[in-house]
């Protein structure tokens, strides 16, 4: 039983996965806030929505009311469809045609505007997986936003492997998407880069929600768990740009972006749960938590109570659960175990694409292995060069990669060497393959899906 010993369940990705099916256990817990909280406060703030200031402007009162309601329509559709979507899918078994014919756009696509960090964290797979130090051109994500609004794709999120505020055009891509209608625009952010300049900049692209990641809530546990790269990373700078944020957002007099901070849950940040509550329960509008994802570097998230109780109990989970059975640990302490997989809904509702344009099967799969497509040519004339740029930094342990253990990426599918639009990749027979293997209950015919550590595709058997 392999990974008995071991935490490999994700966190989905830092984004909102609320979902109303029981049989999956949500892959991130929220401590004040959730889903609910956000709908209403989208609703209640939709007339400051940038895009609804754009789409409004010089209208009549009459015709702004109508606008404004139709925001708020379309607000409450993307959020019903987000569930409703993969669920109808698995349900009526839609793929190729069938999922065409239904007009199932994205309902979010992720475009990564920096996949270079400045952070060193040991639970990130930049540690032990290649990943460029890059970030995309303005003109590349303007032409991602032109497709995404061309096929009504109510959100976009704007980071994926990178901190995004290392990209200088981030408030100006941001802002782009307000303009061309996008509903709503997410990114997360380490906040390091987040100075009062920064701050203002992206306070006035019209962001509408910023997700923060901090791991611990004491100093020590930050700085041991979030190392900077290149430079030491201090909590005490972190912590007043996340303060002097909402500040200044209560100074612009903006209610955008919502704001919403994560921690990921080992053994020792579990710990600090109370002082990180407190550290941002009346600064932030959301204070969450998420599982911890093995991803090579096995940090401990059971204590030796819990390991021995498994220990005394591992033949018994071996002959009724099966070798590849995983384990995992909420925030309440209480320990599950994989009892089978369920079809994920990511390829369903979301795509995603890379700082320079390859589209990725989704979020999960670190360094799109699973290649479905392909938006610029930038990507196919990149190849594996920069992964191999960064692996040899690595190697040879120059300034910054010290930390690093590298391998490359896996190469998972091999998809035409050809630019396609968004819809055409949305709806290729790359993605579709999965959709199918997701539908017929065959998750583990695509490789990538199937040793994914994304918590919401497992079903869980409580058993201490």
């Amino acid at each position: 039983m392999q990974d008995l010993n071991k935490n490999i369940v994700g966190v989905g990705c830092d984004f909102e996965s609320e979902t109303e099916d029981k049989s999956r256990k949500l892959a991130i817990e929220s401590l004040s806030g959730g889903e609910d909280d956000k709908i209403n406060w989208m609703l209640k703030n939709m007339h400051k929505n940038k895009a609804y200031e754009f789409h409004s402007h010089n209208k009549t009162e009459k015709e702004k009311n109508k606008i404004l309601q139709d925001f708020k329509d379309r607000y409450v559709d993307y959020r019903r469809k987000w569930r409703d979507q993969p669920k109808d899918a698995f349900k009526k078994e839609l793929y190729g045609k069938k999922f065409e014919q239904e007009q199932l756009s994205p309902l979010c696509f992720d475009i990564e505007i920096a996949s270079i960090c400045d952070l060193a964290c040991a639970f990130c797979y930049r540690q032990y997986v290649s990943t460029p130090d890059k970030i995309m051109k303005k003109e590349l994500a303007f032409k991602l936003i032109d497709q995404a609004s061309k096929l009504n794709v109510p959100s976009m999120k704007f980071n994926w492997r990178g901190e995004p505020l290392l990209n200088p055009q981030a408030h100006n891509i941001i802002y782009y998407a307000k303009k061309m209608g996008i509903l709503e625009t997410i990114m997360n952010s380490n906040a390091t880069k987040l100075d009062n300049k920064t701050a203002e900049k992206i306070i006035k692209s019209g962001l509408d929600l910023l997700i923060y990641s901090f791991d611990g809530g004491t100093k020590n546990m930050y700085e041991k768990m979030r190392p900077g790269r290149f430079s030491k990373n201090n909590f005490d700078v972190v912590y007043k740009n996340i303060v002097n944020f909402s500040k200044i957002k209560k100074k612009l007099k903006s209610p955008f972006p919502r704001t919403k901070i994560q921690m990921i849950l080992t053994d020792e940040t579990r710990e600090t749960q109370s002082e990180y509550f407190r550290l941002f329960k009346d600064v932030v509008d959301d204070v969450s938590v998420k599982q911890y994802t093995d991803r090579g570097q096995k940090l401990n998230d059971l204590t030796k109570e819990f390991e021995g109780s498994l220990k005394n109990k591992k033949n018994d989970l071996i002959k009724k659960y099966g070798d590849d059975a995983t384990i995992m640990k909420d925030s309440k302490n209480d320990l599950y175990i994989s009892a089978g997989r369920l079809p994920c809904e990511q390829p369903f509702q979301r795509v995603l694409s890379t700082y320079d344009g390859k589209v990725g099967m989704c979020c999960y799969d670190w360094g799109a292995t699973h290649t479905v497509g392909y938006l610029d040519n930038l990507a196919i004339d990149n190849g594996d060069k920069e992964y191999q740029k960064v692996k040899k930094d690595a190697d040879n342990k120059k300034d910054g990669f010290q930390m690093m253990n590298l391998d490359l990426p896996l190469k998972r599918n091999i998809t035409e060497k050809k630019v396609k639009d968004l819809k055409q990749i949305w709806h290729g027979e790359d993605i579709n393959k999965v959709r199918k293997a997701h539908v017929e209950d065959k998750v583990g015919d695509v490789k990538v899906c199937k040793y994914c550590p994304f918590k919401e595709t497992y079903k869980w058997e409580k058993i201490i």
